[in-house]
């Protein structure tokens, strides 16, 4: 199965993708991560001025299929979150690099190993075998 992994983009291996964005950076989970998650029905979001290490769990994603941790791929205060999902989730099924984003981080330095899309191609084809 082909999964869509944007080339501008920065990749986790926990599955979530990081977009800088002037002195921020964006942050959602990837389209493999949303297909084999299944249909989200809850997410729990960090308050706006909360910090993460990179690495630290930032949030819970549920669905029909399992509750997962959300990982911090980057060192940084949120700066914003979207709050939309709260009441509807299905963006981060339907559109996960652009409605279904999840929180705006200003970086603050370390970062856990981030892959470009190449890479992460190929982690996402190890993890189907």
């Amino acid at each position: 199965m082909s999964f869509n992994i944007p080339p501008d983009l920065r990749y986790a291996k926990t599955h979530e993708w990081v977009r800088t964005e002037g002195n921020e950076i964006v942050i959602g989970i990837t389209d493999y991560a949303q297909d084999s998650l299944g249909d989200v029905v809850y997410i729990e979001l960090p308050s706006v001025g909360t910090t993460f290490n990179a690495g630290e769990v930032f949030g819970v994603i549920e669905s029909v299929k399992a509750s997962s941790d959300l990982y911090a791929p980057v060192s940084g205060e949120v700066m914003a979150v979207n709050t939309a999902l709260e009441n509807d989730q299905a963006p981060i099924n339907t559109d996960p690099y652009g409605e279904g984003w999840m929180l705006r981080l200003k970086p603050s330095g370390a970062e856990s190993e981030l892959f470009d899309a190449v890479a992460y191609e190929k982690l996402v084809e190890e993890a189907q075998h």
